[in-house]
């Protein structure tokens, strides 16, 4: 399985509204031959817990069926997926930190998803074009530690049924810098994975959600980086790899800097890396995200890094959405050079 080159369907079975008509509608057959035209050779497919089980465990049927029309289509159009747990019961990456993520401090809770995956691999671990990823976002650094045994444990029930890939990254929002975190894994075919989306300052311009991000302020890429460490300051831990960077100029060397610990983790495991989310948005100026995404592409290609873009349409990222109508011809023509 390449997973060279890929984007996210996120907003479909994860951080939506729970729905048959939103499910009905979302997401057809033709998004995903347009997701094969565009070049790309697989797609991301972030699911939460709640659409396929119950809290208490039962198999919902009907939430299982759009993952298998996903599967189903992929296959048609020859394309991989990679079947993505993006919240779990008891772990949501935007409870970080509250007693709404009870997982790790529950056994229940930790059996209850290796359940769940128990059911996914069965289902899915004789299709030749499905990967698994363990969970989307484990947040606190804390949970180091907690997440490789739990990794473990979710490998291991997969593996009772499937040799598909499977995809797992580090704490900290799946930070580059953390996969060094992880132990080497029990089995073969696993691929550790990382997100990016730095500058922060940047690709999450007025950004609602990020604490302490002005709303007003337009973002340039590239510029000095005395100018992001100073605008980066006010996003406290979220700004803290621009504020702490070591690079003399934003760009490549940036980039770089951030992957180097990803890259010699996943060399010393013997293990791929994957980039499974990043992108720009869209309140971004849209010929300085072109300009990320060219950089950001050059760093991948370097350590050929696979990846999947965040994301197909609408979650204030989509690259088919109006805003990305100026560059996405030569978007494409860069992903797929």
């Amino acid at each position: 399985m390449k997973l060279k080159k890929g984007v996210n369907i996120g907003g479909y079975l994860s951080q939506c509204e729970y729905k048959k008509e939103h499910y009905d509608e979302f997401i057809c057959e033709q998004d995903v031959k347009k997701v094969k035209n565009m070049g790309f050779d697989h797609m991301r497919l972030p699911v939460d817990a709640c659409v396929l089980v119950t809290e208490n465990g039962g198999v919902i049927e009907s939430g299982f069926a759009y993952v298998d029309r996903m599967v189903e289509w992929a296959e048609k159009y020859g394309l991989d997926v990679i079947i993505d747990i993006h919240k779990a019961y008891g772990y949501d990456f935007n409870d970080a930190g509250t007693e709404a993520n009870s997982l790790f401090g529950s056994e229940a809770g930790k059996q209850a998803l290796e359940d769940l995956w128990s059911i996914i691999a069965k289902r899915y671990g004789k299709c030749d074009n499905v990967a698994f990823e363990l969970l989307n976002e484990v947040v606190e650094e804390e949970l180091a530690g907690p997440w490789n045994e739990l990794s473990k444990r979710l490998i291991r029930a997969i593996r009772k049924e499937s040799e598909a890939p499977i995809i797992y990254g580090g704490v900290q929002w799946n930070s580059a810098m953390t996969v060094k975190k992880l132990e080497k894994p029990e089995f073969d075919n696993v691929i550790y994975t990382f997100h990016f989306y730095e500058p922060i300052i940047f690709t999450h311009q007025k950004a609602y959600w990020v604490k302490n991000m002005d709303m007003e302020r337009d973002v340039e890429y590239p510029a000095t980086m005395e100018y992001y460490r100073e605008v980066s300051k006010t996003l406290g831990y979220q700004g803290e790899a621009a504020v702490k960077a070591k690079a003399t100029v934003m760009g490549p060397q940036f980039i770089e800097e951030l992957i180097e610990d990803a890259v010699s983790a996943a060399k010393k495991n013997g293990v791929r890396l994957y980039c499974g989310e990043f992108g720009v948005i869209d309140r971004a100026p849209v010929e300085d995200t072109l300009r990320w995404f060219k950089d950001v592409d050059d760093v991948f290609r370097k350590y050929d890094i696979g990846y999947s873009i965040w994301s197909f349409k609408k979650m204030d990222f989509g690259i088919t959405d109006e805003h990305y109508a100026p560059i996405i011809d030569e978007l494409c023509r860069v992903w797929n050079r």
